[in-house]
Parts: structure tokens; sequence; C-alpha cells
């Protein structure tokens, strides 16, 4: 592909700076068309009382390699910190850790030969290589052949539940596999310890400090920009419209989500468009919540109990220092449903009064007198779900109007969602689009 093009990229997400970055180090003219005030996307931050952190919980793994080669290309590497942390499980109206071997035995929902099952099934889980055998098996017979029936109604059930809702019955194995690996790689080679990472600042500071350094590259970044309309006209080249004004481009990358990308583009075939439309999404709902004393060691408390009404508790003071808050104690309570679930449509009040009842109800320590901030942060499209033979069935990268190209998280085929496999998504696919597409 002959250097010197112009590029318009739509979606100031990580997948799309991290787009911008590559083309512009090639010598490319990049345009980044951002619909919000700031760049980030689902990793963009906001204020709480006075402190700002991210919207949605982050970590970074060690393993995380794509993530920590950006950070160091835009000068943030000695600002990542390594913490060892701890992970619990709120079963059965009570929490336990599950932080070490000694606590895995300790564990009391279930007996032991189904706690030798549960650690075969996620030692086998860990050794899979071709995760593509794992693709056209339903996790729940998956799990439930590992692990038996007792485990999986009791362990392995309300956790699918809690994260896929009743999605989990049209789930592959593939997504406990990619759940496992990950988990794994959170565990420091040698010392076996959960291992996590966050940059001082936040993906705030990542975000800025990422979009300064594609402006000192010549990265044109249009903020509050919603494209509506990108068209192949008559000379060849593509054009982006968005707040009513046009600009032509010989390519055009959309990051947004398939069904987004294929509405603004009136040209593609309607086979194309059902074929994006098909990719279904799951969104979240996640409160963060400010509170005057911590509420627990963990810094994930995973849920089996069937009745609070998010999925998990994530205690990101578990994790970064005080200080990054102005000492006080941050804790996120996510819930993943599907797009269109009824809880997008239900107020903040409503869904403050569910959660904190709940919250309260978890940890009796806790109360409304502790609380500092409450805020609820919503995307109705977050991850695509990984259904039977999902690779087989994805969309392509490829349009049918010229050089318009597709290039999103749904693309992640052998990952769970990440900021990780969200900057290896943008570098693979754009290699394929310079490689065999120029």
């Amino acid at each position: 592909m002959p250097e010197q093009k112009t590029w318009g990229i739509i979606g100031g997400g990580m997948l799309g700076m991290t787009l911008a970055l590559r083309l512009s180090q090639q010598g490319n003219k990049v345009t980044i068309y951002e619909s919000a005030d700031k760049v980030g996307g689902l990793a963009s931050s906001w204020q709480m009382d006075g402190v700002v952190w991210d919207k949605f919980y982050h970590v970074i793994l060690m393993s995380d390699l794509n993530t920590r080669k950006i950070l160091k290309e835009i000068g943030l590497e000695n600002e990542l910190r390594w913490v060892e942390t701890k992970t619990g499980f709120y079963s059965e109206g009570k929490l336990y850790s599950m932080s070490n071997i000694i606590d895995f035995f300790k564990f009391p929902p279930i007996n032991l030969i189904d706690k030798f099952r549960l650690g075969l099934t996620i030692f086998a889980a860990s050794k899979i290589k071709n995760w593509e055998k794992l693709e056209n098996i339903l996790v729940a017979d998956w799990l439930t052949k590992w692990s038996g029936k007792r485990v999986f109604e009791k362990i392995w059930l309300p956790l699918l539940k809690a994260k896929l809702g009743d999605n989990y019955k049209n789930t592959s194995a593939a997504f406990i596999w990619t759940t496992i690996q990950r988990m794994y790689a959170a565990r420091k080679s040698g010392l076996k310890k959960e291992m996590f990472g966050y940059v001082t600042g936040g993906y705030d500071k990542i975000n800025n400090e990422f979009a300064n350094f594609l402006v000192k590259q010549g990265v044109n970044i249009q903020y509050n920009s919603k494209v509506t309309s990108v068209q192949k006209i008559a000379d060849g080249k593509m054009e982006v419209t968005g707040n009513g004004a046009s600009q032509t481009y010989d390519y055009v990358i959309s990051t947004l989500s398939s069904k987004a990308s294929v509405a603004i583009a009136n040209q593609l075939t309607y086979a194309e468009k059902q074929k994006h439309e098909s990719v279904k999404y799951l969104g979240v709902i996640c409160a963060s919540i400010l509170l005057k004393k911590p509420i627990s060691k963990f810094y994930v408390t995973n849920i089996t109990d069937a009745w609070p009404p998010f999925t998990g508790v994530i205690e990101m003071t578990a994790l970064i220092n005080k200080k990054e808050v102005n000492n006080k104690n941050l804790v996120y309570l996510p819930k993943y449903v599907n797009s269109d679930d009824t809880l997008f449509d239900k107020d903040d009040a409503a869904i403050r009064k569910l959660f904190l009842e709940a919250i309260f109800k978890m940890y009796p320590g806790i109360s409304e007198n502790d609380l500092l901030f409450w805020g609820v942060s919503k995307a109705r499209v977050v991850f695509a779900l990984p259904t039977i033979n999902y690779s087989k069935n994805i969309p392509g990268i490829t349009t049918s109007i010229g050089n318009y190209y597709i290039v999103n998280s749904a693309q992640i085929i052998n990952g769970t969602l990440n900021v990780n496999e969200t900057i290896q998504v943008a570098e693979t696919k754009l290699k394929e689009i310079l490689t065999n597409h120029g």
C-alpha cells in the first residue's frame, strides 16, 4: 500500500488510537472522529466527588504485553505499579477468601471430591492449546463433564449467569477457556500469586498521554464528532460526514460496534448488514461508589448467590493506592445484561436503591453513613457473545464499498474483552488490511 495516504478512523477508544498510532508512524495522515469530548471509549474516566478515575473497572496483567508496549511508547512505563491482590467468594450469604490453595481446600460450600473436580477443571482448561475444539461445545456441557453436576450448579452456573445471563445456554466452552487462561496469566510465574497492575492516574492519564502523543505524531483528533455517514464517492475516495461537515479520505476504518458500523454505511449490501447486525452484544451497568472505609480485603469478590443485583464486587482500592482517590475507598458494582435489558430504562435513583440495599446487606459493616459518592455508568454495547463456532461466523473486516473497513472488539475470537485484547485486534487487523487489501 503506498505511503502518504489519508485515513479516517471512526472511534477514539484504545482500538482507534492504536490504529492511528501505527498508521501515523508509517507516514500517513490520520484523522480520528470521536463522538465524546474525550478519548478512551469504555476506558474513559469521570469525576466522582473530586476524584478522577475510570468509569468502568480496568486492570493490567503482567502478560498484557500489547498494553505494556503502548505504555512504553507513550512514556508511561515507569508509572505502572504491580500489586499482589486477594480474591473473595460470596456464597450462601457468607464471604470467603479464595486467594490461595489453602483457601481453596477450606472453602465450605463444596466437599473435598467436588473441590478436586473443580481444581481439575481449571487445570485442564489451563493446559488446552487448541481452543478451536471448544468452540463447538456448549460451556454448560463442558463444565458439567469435567466438574460434575453439583459443582456446575453450585459454582459455575451462578458465575456464568452473572456474566452472561441466560445467554450462557448458547455460549461455547471457549468462553471459560479464555477466562481461565487470563486468570492464570495474573499469577506471577514461580510465585503463583495474583499480580495485577495499574498506571498512576488511571486511564485518565493513559488516555490523555496517548492523545497528546498522537497529536505530536500529526494525528488530528476531532472531538464531539459523531459520524452519520460513510460513502464511496465518484473518484473512488471515501467520504465521512460528521456534525454536518464532510471530509474525504483514501481509507476509512470504523471501530464502532458491528451494528453501528453498518448503520452509517448505506451503500453496504443487505447481506453485509445482516451479517454484522447478527452479532449479539452484552451491555453493562456499572455503579461506582466511594466509601469512608473499606468493605473487605479482596480486589475481586465473585458472587454465587442468586439474589444480589450485580455481577460481582470490585474493590479498586484493594489494588490501587488510596492516594489515587483522595484516601477514599472506591468500589465498582457491575451488572452484565443484554443490550435491550429493562434495567437500562430504569432511572439512576431506582438502580441506586437496588444496588445499595444489596451491598449493605452483603456487608453489614457499612451503611448509608459511609457513602461519599454514588454514580452509575451504562453501556449497551460492551462485548460480543462467544456463541457456538463464533470464529467461523464472525463478520470480516472488508466491505463492498471501496476502502471502508470494520475493525472492532467483536473480532476478539480467542480472548476476553479487555484493553490488551483490543490493542491486539488493532495491531493484527491493520497488518491484514495493509498486506492484503492495499
